[in-house]
Order: C-alpha cells, then structure tokens, then sequence
C-alpha cells in the first residue's frame, strides 16, 4: 500500500500573488497626471524666457533712404547673435526646469519626462511668438516712414534657425537624465528565499 504524498518540511509552500490593489490601478492615471502638470509649469516658464530673450537678444540696426530699407552694417552678425542667445537661454532654463523637475520628484518616470520635453517645447514655441510680438514690429515700411530717412531704427526680433527651440527640451531632459542615473533613488537588492544560502538550495534529504 502506497503512503500518501505529504509536502516536505524543507520545501516551503509557493504563496499566491496577491489581488492588485487600487494604488496599482490608479498608477497609471497618477503617471498622467504628473506630466500633465509637469508640462503646463513648463510651459509657463516659456513668459520668462520670452522676456529675457527680448531684453538679451542683439538689435539688427536698420536705415532707409525713403525708397528701401538696408542694414546699416552688412558685415554685422546681430540676426545670428539673437539665434545664439535664444540658444544659450533655452540650455539654461533647460538645466533649471530639468533640475527642478527631479527635485520635485525624485523617482521621475515617464510622465515626467514626457511631461518635462512636451512643456519645454510648448514654452519656447511661446518665449519666440512673445519675443516677435513685443519686440520691434516687423512692418518696416510703416517703421521706416515713421523715423524717416537716413534715420537709424532697430530691426524684427527674429529666429532665423527654428531648431533653436529644441535647446530648451533637450537640455531639460539631458539634465535629468543625468541626475537620476547620478542621484535618482537605488532598487534595493532582492532578497532570497528562506530556503536559500550563499551555497545554494537546502535540498530535502533522501529516503
């Protein structure tokens, strides 16, 4: 007569993955809402770099002589100091909302990342229309007639190289990227089973 099977002491029991809870339900809906609002406070930081673009960015002189307008130096690098210094403003606010982002929150994940690049854009696309809208207009017939002839007046505000407004994004997500991998919070190691030791499985013992 065959004894019944009875489970060994040494094997423990494989215990039943548990019932998803409601916070892993709703992760992905707190994922969302985090690059929701990760990238409207970004796009609103797009006012300040407007305004320092405005106030930073080189003047393109011009002068007319009743008939036409002309730069008045022809040799001047102005219109491609404005796309410099729209540049060298978006990797600056770059690194400041990239840094404040992971400060904020310090386990990132993809909403905020997503959040972080899809605000930075949305901010310098509004940082160069604010730009082209405050700064001189860019009627310069009616400018020219205004000043006169012979009469020295300051340009459009203009960015000639469009992928300027990726330096802002980029330099966001580069920026946290970097501090994550160098700051971002460690997994803990696994732990092993009770049955384990540094040699190997506890093997039940024969016969």
């Amino acid at each position: 007569m065959t004894a019944p099977l009875t489970p060994h002491d040494h094997w423990p029991s494989t215990p039943l993955p548990p019932p998803p809870d409601d916070d892993a339900r709703m992760a992905p809906a707190q994922e969302l809402k985090k690059g929701a609002l990760t990238a409207v406070l970004v796009a609103v930081a797009g006012v300040l770099l407007g305004a320092l673009w405005l106030w930073l960015a080189p003047r393109v002189p011009l002068i007319s002589d009743g008939k036409a307008v002309y730069l008045k130096d022809t040799e001047g690098e102005q219109a491609v100091g404005g796309d410099g210094t729209f540049v060298l403003l978006g990797l600056g606010m770059g690194v400041l909302t990239g840094a404040v982002a992971f400060w904020r929150v310090r386990r990132g994940g993809v909403g905020v990342v997503l959040g972080l690049a899809v605000g930075a854009v949305l901010g310098s696309l509004l940082a160069w229309r604010m730009g082209v809208w405050l700064g001189p207009t860019s009627d310069l017939i009616a400018h020219a007639k205004a000043v006169g002839p012979k009469k020295v007046f300051d340009g459009p505000l203009q960015l000639q190289a469009k992928g300027a407004l990726l330096a802002w994004p980029v330099g966001a997500v580069l920026t946290h990227l970097l501090l994550t991998v160098g700051l971002g919070p460690r997994d803990p190691e696994p732990a092993l089973p009770s049955y384990w030791d540094d040699h190997g499985p506890h093997l039940p013992p024969k016969g």
